[in-house]
């Protein structure tokens, strides 16, 4: 990519695409193509198709996903599947048509089957069942990485796909009902800090910035206990309890937002479809690349990190008549490693870095 060269950020606002807006913008590029959901909804094939005939863009970073944690993908299903792949289907397609030069896919390390062999290896998709909860996105994550790579083996195209590890960082989703457990475990410990100190002025500011199932900062007390309640935060004792779903035992890997956007960027700049996989195979398949740390942390140890933060004083309360979803998800990075990239931001730091920003949004 040249410094000038027309660059479209599908997702630009969420997590994954804010972090990578961020980084081109520190490297010195300056020419991009944004539009927001309201002004072009991407499972609508029409529209789709008129933004890339009229703007043709050069480079595309496909991080648009209808994204979110177990409760939301277990609840959401027929619209996890349908909208991502419209969305997938929608971008790739017109990128080949209109001749973009190079498009990184962005999916998730869900892809892999739920009894995956540890740590996970690219060649370990498509080998046995995918975890039940989040089933249907996974099913379109890895629609869309045998899209790209049909695209590129039928018509030279030169679309990459990066499978992120679990991501948090700025811009994250802090909404309880479908939020990943990084971003909801902060949220519900800095409430329930605030309650067990009886900080009710903190409780209806963060409740004004995102209220809870539409209970604003402005409801009476008995009605926010109650939704508190509801996601876990209550008074028992004169303790403060916070409610985890699950036995606490999983392990899970975490990569700060913005070291996933550098991957993004230095992959984009520096390689091409033919790097993702070796010439001596005859069959070209799982050319997709890893992005994670390889380092995983038990969920009641990244609680304990998370409350050390916080400085929550109240009890952790892990209810294992909830799933625990796969017991273990650590990728294998060596193919990211050869290609010459590794993470920076450590955990602590992270989970410290992620507060702050949660505090000060």
């Amino acid at each position: 990519m040249n410094k000038n060269s027309k660059i479209y950020v599908a997702g630009h606002r969420g997590l994954v695409g804010s972090a990578i807006i961020k980084k081109l913008k520190t490297k010195g590029y300056t020419n991009f193509i944004l539009r927001t959901h309201k002004e072009l909804d991407l499972t609508n094939t029409k529209a789709v198709a008129d933004f890339f005939e009229t703007e043709k863009p050069e480079y595309v970073f496909l991080a648009a996903a209808k994204v979110g944690g177990i409760v939301a993908n277990n609840t959401y299903r027929a619209e996890f599947i349908y909208e991502n792949l419209m969305i997938q289907n929608n971008v790739i397609h017109q990128s080949y048509l209109n001749g973009v030069k190079k498009l990184l896919f962005l999916g998730s390390t869900c892809i892999y089957p739920k009894s995956c062999p540890q740590p996970m290896k690219e060649d370990y998709l498509l080998t046995d069942t995918l975890e039940y909860t989040n089933e249907p996105y996974a099913i379109a994550k890895i629609a869309g990485i045998k899209l790209c790579e049909s695209y590129n083996l039928q018509y030279g195209t030169n679309f990459i796909s990066v499978m992120p590890t679990n991501l948090y960082g700025p811009n994250d989703n802090f909404d309880l009902e479908k939020s990943h457990v990084l971003p909801a475990l902060i949220r519900k410990m800095h409430l329930g800090s605030a309650l067990q100190n009886q900080q009710w002025d903190l409780i209806r500011e963060d409740l004004i910035k995102l209220p809870i199932e539409g209970v604003s900062g402005k409801a009476s007390k008995s009605e926010i206990l109650k939704i508190l309640k509801k996601y876990g935060i209550e008074i028992k004792d004169d303790t403060v309890n916070v409610e985890i779903w699950g036995s606490g035992r999983p392990m899970r890997e975490f990569l700060w937002s913005e070291d996933m956007a550098d991957a993004c960027v230095y992959i984009m700049s520096n390689r091409a479809f033919s790097d993702t996989y070796s010439s001596e195979q005859k069959e070209i398949r799982n050319t997709h690349i890893n992005i994670g740390t390889g380092i995983d942390i038990s969920i009641k140890n990244l609680a304990e990190l998370i409350k050390q933060k916080v400085s929550f004083k109240g009890d952790l309360i892990f209810n294992a008549s909830k799933p625990d979803g796969t017991m273990k998800k650590l990728t294998d990075v060596s193919k990211l490693h050869d290609l010459g990239w590794k993470h920076h931001i450590q955990l602590e730091e992270g989970v410290s870095k992620i507060y702050s920003w949660y505090l000060n949004r």
